[in-house]
């Protein structure tokens, strides 16, 4: 299955943890099969002084949906993630990894509905940090 993710971070050396995640994406999850360029933006959805720096990849892996989940939230608390955003409430991190679309191996995009997960990511089309590096990768 390809997915499309969104990593972001916005504390430290952002740069870096993205680079990590990405590694441990490689290494636990599947295969990236490319990165966008870095997009930096101002915080979406809370205020902070830390700009973020982010990208979007495409991964390969025959892991299901949720299990790509699991495994990207272990990524995040192994980089320092301490809390989730819960309920629009948004705050600084190291890193987040957001699945984004994720489409078979016919090239038919998954819709997905439960209390863990929605795709495609319900938000996507309405932040620029996410729309236009994935835009980036599906150009290529």
């Amino acid at each position: 299955m390809c997915y499309y993710l969104s990593l972001g971070s916005n504390i430290g050396a952002r740069e870096e943890y993205i680079g990590q995640a990405i590694r441990l994406i490689e290494q636990q999850i599947g295969t990236i099969v490319c990165c966008s360029s870095f997009y930096y933006s101002e915080p979406w959805g809370f205020d902070s002084p830390n700009g973020f720096c982010n990208l979007c990849c495409q991964l390969e892996t025959e892991k299901a949906p949720v299990e790509v989940l699991h495994a990207t939230q272990a990524i995040e608390r192994a980089l320092g993630r301490t809390r989730k955003s819960i309920d629009g409430h948004y705050s600084d991190r190291t890193i987040d990894i957001d699945l984004i679309q994720v489409f078979d191996s016919e090239g038919k995009e998954i819709q997905w509905h439960d209390a863990e997960l929605t795709l495609p990511h319900p938000l996507w089309k309405e932040r620029d940090f996410v729309r236009i590096p994935l835009q980036e990768l599906q150009n290529k």
